[in-house]
């Protein structure tokens, strides 16, 4: 059975599997921690706009009719794409989808003529943290301390015309305690309820 990648919207049905499945990982993960409105907050955060051309892309990975994987990603700045929505069926896992998934939305962002990627995940994803590092994505952050003290886990990584260029981005200072380094968290989410300027120009 083949595999395709499909450009779409999160509007499109088919992307209802990712986004359900997404709000319920995160919920249990995470609960209200960074949100009152937990992980619905969180994925509906962003325009379905946001993940459009020219700046930004929504990718389904499809098999057989059914929605196994997706991911996006969203103007950051002029040369940086930051990635969302990575996601993969439960069921599925561990058979290199979501390596897949990353490399399309790299080789996407590349196409759109960003040379810089730059993603977050939770403290309690070290299989995301594993998939990025495998990738070759530099941790903002300093691994040796507990990522609780950071919440989130920024990386970044330089592609297309920039490939292999080594990262010079200061690294993510961690917080004094758990709770202050949700609470901070929090406030910058809440913070970026839209993309940033110039997204839609």
């Amino acid at each position: 059975m083949t595999d395709s990648f499909v450009v779409t919207s999160p509007t499109d049905p088919r992307a209802r599997p990712l986004v359900e499945d997404l709000i319920r990982e995160y919920d249990q993960r995470y609960g209200t921690l960074f949100s009152q409105g937990g992980a619905r907050d969180e994925v509906f955060r962003y325009p379905p706009e946001a993940f459009a051309a020219p700046h930004g892309t929504f990718l389904l990975l499809i098999r057989g009719g059914e929605t196994i994987g997706g991911g996006a990603f969203m103007r950051l700045d002029a040369d940086t794409a930051e990635f969302k929505r990575i996601w993969t069926r439960g069921d599925l896992r561990r058979q290199g989808l979501a390596r897949r998934i990353v490399l399309e939305l790299e080789r996407q962002a590349a196409t759109l003529g960003y040379t810089r990627v730059y993603l977050t995940t939770g403290f309690r994803q070290p299989e995301a943290q594993g998939l990025y590092l495998g990738l070759g994505y530099r941790p903002l952050f300093d691994p040796a301390l507990p990522p609780e003290l950071y919440a989130t886990l920024p990386f970044e990584k330089h592609i297309g015309a920039q490939a292999g260029r080594l990262g010079t981005s200061p690294l993510k200072q961690p917080a004094a305690s758990f709770e202050a380094a949700a609470q901070a968290t929090a406030a910058a989410k809440a913070a970026r309820s839209q993309p940033l300027a110039g997204a839609a120009s």
